[in-house]
């Protein structure tokens, strides 16, 4: 920091012999001189600068850019200008993804400016909120949206720019070959915007670790992604949602291959070292598979979602890189709590008196389980507020107080394994007293302990604090999420149905709102059609077992050949959906019989089919 600051006198320098100037980056950036303290740098190999200018419009904010020196950021420019090029595309189909592309300008042989986004952090910082482990943990995204989008609405809408641009992330990153996904250039807006940074490597190049790919998946799309789009760890309709974008604008670019090749090819020739023969021009074409079709392009990209989302090594990547980090992490970054907005100190708040653990409630949002309500009491005559902690909560606190202070001046933690099977009920009651002689322990501990920062921000009520202070406590019962009216098989499967050259073409999408299993486990759901009428039962066809789970997704083609149009009018479509058992036997969740003549097979029907029980006929 000291060695940049001397740097910066130089600029300061410049700025007082020439007056103004503009920015590399866009002509219409005009400034006046350099910040110093608002200057920091990066802790990534090249070390980039982080550098804030005065806006000469007095009225304007400072203009904020990174400065690198050591990479050649035409590669940078190249792929930023594909990424726009393909959201030209989507906009102008009717899709916006809402991606985040920002400026970038290469000013020199090796050196260059790069736009700073704004209210965005990287996937590293959010997770290490967590713990060094939070690569490996599925709700540090959706908690850090959540603390920045605290009103219902508000996070609705952080979630739909997530998965929009999610979708248009794991496209983009695939097509152009984005190697060196790690989660410092990842990003996430607190508007929910997802985008990726720092594109060194592409067009396949990635890095090896001896004989070892360091990116091992497709891209990057990992569990904590999908808890977000999800709402939780089960596959929801959502889900649905995402696959669908992703194959729906993977289909649209593929349209437009050649342009992209001719583009690429027009740069064989200027120095880059990524993109310099033919074979790198064959990363394209083969990630873009013209030769397909949409419907087996849909195939394909699906099972490539499955296998990143699948993919171990993404997180131990993830991890290791955390680890790398660690060592460039300063003394004076203070733990924060992954659940507080804003930290709160005793002056801001006023001292707290006392605290107590009134009692435990039952929720059942984001998951199920319990939540403990603790009273606290200020010295302001009358301040009393209640806020609502988790257990997971309590114990965050407690490590981050670990990091600052010794063992000696903090309480002992109650254990979060409980020995034997309890009643959920009762491990509560267990630890709202475990939990209340800690905290009680906590506020009269050493001043240094009890007023600091850690202990005010955890004790600050938040928004869902403020929202829950006016509700009924009395539980929900245990069984009101999952009651299903009666006499009805629920659930829908989504179908596209299309005829052609004499064949039967019927993609097998999505289901959605499958019932659990008597036992109240989620199925392991798969798809049968027969072709009827069928004797000899030659129409069988089936896709793949989804494992546990109520919404699963396929997108599998199931081909029936060698039918002419006039046998279509006879014929009818069962389609049913079953779990499998393993050496039971297989438990039927619904069905549905189409009946072909009623639909018009000279253009692809497409849409959701209700399932119903086999008293139901035909629906």
């Amino acid at each position: 920091q000291g060695i940049l600051r001397e740097g910066l006198e130089d600029v300061k320098q410049f700025f007082k012999a020439n007056g103004s100037c503009r920015l590399p980056l866009s002509p219409s950036l005009l400034v006046k001189g350099i910040v110093p303290r608002d200057c920091s740098y990066f802790n990534s190999n090249a070390v980039p600068l982080k550098l804030s200018f005065q806006n000469v419009d007095p009225l304007g904010e400072n203009i904020r850019v990174i400065f690198k020196c050591g990479d050649d950021l035409r590669q940078d420019m190249l792929t930023l200008q594909m990424i726009r090029i393909m959201n030209k595309i989507w906009v102008q189909e009717g899709l916006d993804m809402r991606m985040v592309i920002f400026r970038c300008f290469s000013t020199g042989r090796g050196r260059g400016m790069v736009e700073m986004i704004p209210n965005a952090e990287t996937l590293r910082k959010i997770q290490v909120e967590h713990g060094v482990t939070g690569s490996f943990k599925d709700r540090p995204l959706a908690d850090w949206l959540q603390k920045h989008n605290p009103e219902e609405d508000e996070y609705e809408k952080a979630v739909e720019n997530f998965i929009y641009s999610c979708a248009g992330c794991c496209v983009a990153t695939y097509v152009l070959g984005i190697c060196d996904r790690h989660n410092d250039n990842i990003m996430l807006k607190t508007t929910g915007h997802m985008f990726h940074i720092d594109f060194g490597r592409f067009l396949g190049h990635a890095q090896m670790f001896g004989n070892i790919k360091r990116d091992r998946a497709p891209f990057v799309f990992t569990s904590d992604m999908a808890y977000v789009i999800n709402g939780g760890d089960k596959p929801s309709s959502r889900f649905h949602d995402f696959v669908d974008l992703c194959c729906q604008a993977y289909n649209l670019i593929r349209k437009h291959t050649h342009l992209f090749l001719n583009l690429l090819g027009l740069m064989l020739s200027c120095g880059i070292p990524e993109l310099s023969d033919l074979e790198d021009l064959k990363y394209v074409y083969d990630a873009l598979r013209p030769q397909d079709s949409d419907a087996d392009a849909t195939t394909y990209f699906t099972r490539l979602i499955e296998s990143s989302l699948g993919s171990v090594a993404t997180k131990l990547n993830f991890f290791i890189h955390n680890l790398a980090q660690m060592k460039f992490t300063g003394s004076d970054a203070r733990p924060t709590l992954s659940f507080a907005p804003r930290t709160h100190t005793i002056k801001t708040c006023g001292r707290i008196r006392d605290v107590f653990l009134c009692r435990h409630e039952r929720v059942f949002n984001p998951s199920k389980g319990y939540t403990y309500v603790v009273k606290v009491q200020r010295e302001s005559p009358g301040e009393v507020v209640f806020v609502q902690r988790t257990f997971e909560e309590f114990q965050e606190l407690h490590n981050k107080l670990r990091l600052l202070f010794p063992s000696s001046l903090l309480p002992s933690f109650p254990s979060r394994f409980i020995i034997g099977r309890s009643r959920g009920e009762a491990v509560a009651e267990r630890r709202k007293e475990e939990l209340n002689g800690y905290i009680w322990h906590l506020i009269h501990a050493t001043p240094e302990v009890a007023e600091c920062d850690l202990i005010y921000t955890f004790f600050h009520p938040l928004p869902r604090d403020e929202k829950a202070a006016g509700t009924n406590p009395t539980p929900k019962p245990a069984d009101a999420t999952w009651a299903r009216p009666l006499g009805k098989v629920g659930g829908e499967v989504k179908l596209s149905i299309s005829y052609k050259n004499n064949k039967l073409f019927i993609m097998v999408m999505h289901i959605r709102g499958l019932p659990p299993l008597q036992d109240g486990n989620d199925p392991d759901p798969y798809v049968k059609t027969y072709l009827l009428p069928d004797p000899q039962k030659t129409t069988k066809r089936k896709t793949k077992v989804a494992r546990k789970t109520c919404n699963p997704t396929y997108n599998e083609m199931l081909v029936y050949d060698g039918i002419p149009r006039g046998d279509l009018q006879q014929r009818e479509l069962r389609l049913s959906v079953l779990s499998e058992e393993g050496f039971w036997e297989n438990i039927l969740l619904g069905e549905v019989g189409i009946r072909l003549r009623d639909l018009d097979l000279a253009q692809e029907k497409m849409g959701w089919f209700a399932l119903g029980s086999r008293g139901h006929g035909t629906l």
